[in-house]
């Protein structure tokens, strides 16, 4: 039986800066070695070019 993970990693929700609402994305991130916010350049299907998304608490 696997051992129960301590929950370091947690699901997190990217909006656009540029046009909130229109565009999100979701992944996990692990909080023990990145603290701080991400910031990512994504693709906005809306606007048709990358964007910069930050992360949303």
């Amino acid at each position: 039986m696997a051992s129960k993970s301590k929950g370091g990693r947690r699901t997190i929700i990217l909006e656009c800066t540029e046009a909130p609402g229109t565009s999100r994305y979701s992944l996990v991130k692990n909080f023990r070695n990145s603290p701080d916010r991400i910031e990512l350049k994504k693709y906005n299907p809306r606007l048709r070019k990358h964007t910069l998304h930050r992360e949303k608490r």
